[in-house]
């Protein structure tokens, strides 16, 4: 891998030395009769902080291949009108892996829209999407003309081909892949995910303000696939899939389209540990608002305003002291999504599971169940380790989100008593004690 976040990246595949032209992008003949591709992630004129291109030199251009036509759509939509909207507190219990002896199922198939809002055709907005799937998807590539995904996988690995070359990314850690990258994924077993999927903008990393210039997510951890290709003609054709304005197309090709030998820019896949993440936190009472553990935000034009912000809640030290320190009950302008990849989520303990997700909508309130509060009450406040062994994440987003028909029904993985949690919930007020006894 090559490391760093953004960077201006080069790569040649060692089996062919000299591959990059040299100083030239698009030499009449480049070296080994390569073709030169250019990818654009953003528009020529933008200022140069945030232009993303990269250069190709490949055995064929992407352009070659037969016409595109109508795909099985799946459960992938773009439709956030197709039920009613949803105020109330979701949790779904871990979505089911079809079993790979009774129907294959790849990556694309196993592809389901989970909610989103916004709007493809205008470039703003997110979807997100639950992959379950439990083949490898062969002859078969995807990219996506709508925007980038960002990809969390909580059940197996995935060895993911690109254009850019191959990346092993494991539960535990993430991946990007940005608009318009061909990819293709093998699974080992049966396998489970998560997927926030941004339009028009591509995620960066939070600034740090006062924090200063180290910390949270530092980008030497991003890691950049190296060169790698394939000269592979591919018998019956090779089908390259796409989603542009959220359907499905499949076109067919001759070869294999992980053809590219050498390439240079900063407009490349990456894959992130979150182990890495440095953690930031509170030392003396009180609680840092949960955006301090942002790994990446995709920026609105709004300042400080995320179209999506992608946040995690490591394993940590708790040291606040006089604090109640679980999450603090909330309503929010955002929506929050969120994911456990393993472990325990401290502020529910018990029915928010790994593989399971949930959503508490704008202005929907929420917060720790009734046993995390009144454990919490009563704790001794000595320094404890907090959410070892555990990662839960969220999605963040100031759109108001949707929830899809395989949501609320089809997937039958809705919990009809997460309300439940709330109901011993009880009164504490002691309207004649300002300063009732506390456990320290």
């Amino acid at each position: 891998y090559i490391s760093g976040f953004g960077n201006e990246c080069a790569s040649e595949d060692p089996r062919c030395p000299g591959a990059l032209p040299e100083g030239q992008n698009n030499p009449q003949v480049c070296p080994y009769n390569l073709y030169a591709e250019q990818l654009s992630g953003s528009a020529f004129t933008c200022p140069r902080s945030t232009n993303k291109r990269s250069w190709l030199y490949r055995i064929l251009p992407s352009v070659s291949h037969k016409p595109f036509e109508s795909f099985n759509q799946g459960h992938v939509t773009h439709d956030w009108d197709e039920v009613d909207p949803d105020p109330n507190q979701l949790r779904w219990k871990p979505f089911e892996i079809p079993k790979a002896s009774q129907k294959k199922v790849d990556f694309v198939s196993g592809l389901h829209t989970l909610c989103g809002a916004g709007d493809i055709k205008s470039n703003n907005g997110l979807a997100i999407h639950i992959f379950l799937c439990n083949t490898s998807m062969g002859n078969r590539c995807f990219y996506n003309s709508d925007g980038d995904f960002l990809i969390v996988p909580q059940k197996g690995k995935l060895l993911i081909y690109t254009e850019f070359g191959k990346m092993l990314v494991q539960p535990n850690e993430i991946c990007v892949i940005q608009r318009g990258m061909r990819f293709s994924i093998d699974v080992f077993e049966e396998t489970r995910g998560y997927i926030l999927e941004v339009y028009g903008v591509h995620f960066e990393l939070p600034d740090l303000g006062p924090i200063g210039a180290n910390g949270l997510a530092n980008p030497r951890d991003f890691l950049i696939p190296v060169a790698w290709y394939e000269d592979r003609q591919v018998p019956g054709g090779y089908t390259v899939i796409n989603k542009y304005q959220g359907k499905l197309f499949a076109a067919k090709q001759d070869v294999s389209p992980f053809n590219v030998v050498a390439w240079h820019g900063n407009y490349t896949p990456y894959k992130y540990n979150l182990e890495n993440f440095m953690v930031i936190n509170s030392v003396a009472f009180d609680h840092a608002d949960p955006s301090i553990f942002t790994v990446l935000t995709a920026k609105s034009v709004r300042p400080g305003v995320a179209v999506a912000d992608f946040v995690i809640f490591p394993p940590r030290w708790g040291v606040a002291d006089k604090t109640f320190r679980p999450p603090y009950y909330h309503r929010n302008c955002m929506s929050e999504f969120m994911g456990l990849i393993k472990g325990h989520y401290e502020a529910k303990q018990g029915g928010f599971l790994p593989g399971g997700a949930s959503l508490h909508s704008s202005m929907t309130p929420h917060g720790p169940d009734a046993d995390c509060f009144e454990k919490a009450s009563k704790a001794k406040l000595a320094p404890e380790r907090i959410a070892d062994g555990t990662m839960a994440f969220m999605f963040e987003s100031s759109l108001s989100m949707a929830v899809t028909k395989w949501g609320l029904k089809t997937s039958n993985c809705l919990d009809e008593n997460y309300y439940k949690c709330w109901e011993p919930l009880k009164s504490h007020f002691t309207p004649n004690s300002k300063n009732p006894a506390g456990p320290n």
